[in-house]
């Protein structure tokens, strides 16, 4: 499997959102602290989303460690919202069926992530339950509105 998902974050390099998530089981859950819990066509629509929005812009993606079932990866981007820096460390697990990625969960320090995207708000709020819950009610709200105007099956 391991190839699998080296096949995933060569994909994620170049933006191609199609390729990734034609690794991707129908049934797929996605996990992560700034989406929640993604199945189906919502996990596939996130990273669709995410890859448009980067495209002609300075992200870059480094994956290391990559073994059967995980990988560590690591984001630079600028956040939209606030034009800030942000270098990210994931930690991601994977579990397969049928020769594809069934389960993905990205684990990261959302306070480390709120502190480069959001600045001081990010430092006072960023470990806190209630923004983990408002970033989620946020990204999911922009994620429902990207499938609706892409006319994407939910």
């Amino acid at each position: 499997m391991k190839d699998v998902i080296t096949k995933f974050y060569s994909a994620f390099q170049q933006l191609d959102a199609i390729k990734m998530t034609s690794l991707y089981h129908k049934d797929i859950v996605f996990e992560d602290p700034a989406f929640g819990i993604l199945k189906g066509e919502q996990a596939k629509a996130m990273w669709r989303m995410l890859c448009e929005s980067q495209k002609d812009k300075n992200f870059k993606i480094e994956a290391t460690n990559i073994t059967n079932n995980s990988a560590n990866w690591e984001a630079f981007y600028i956040f939209k919202k606030t034009g800030r820096n942000v270098h990210n460390k994931i930690d991601a697990r994977f579990e397969f069926k049928d020769g594809l990625i069934i389960k993905h969960t990205d684990d990261f320090n959302l306070h480390n992530w709120a502190k480069q995207a959001i600045g001081f708000k990010g430092l006072l709020l960023g470990g806190s339950g209630f923004f983990k819950k408002k970033l989620q009610s946020q990204t999911n709200y922009l994620l429902d509105k990207y499938m609706a105007e892409k006319k994407l099956p939910n």
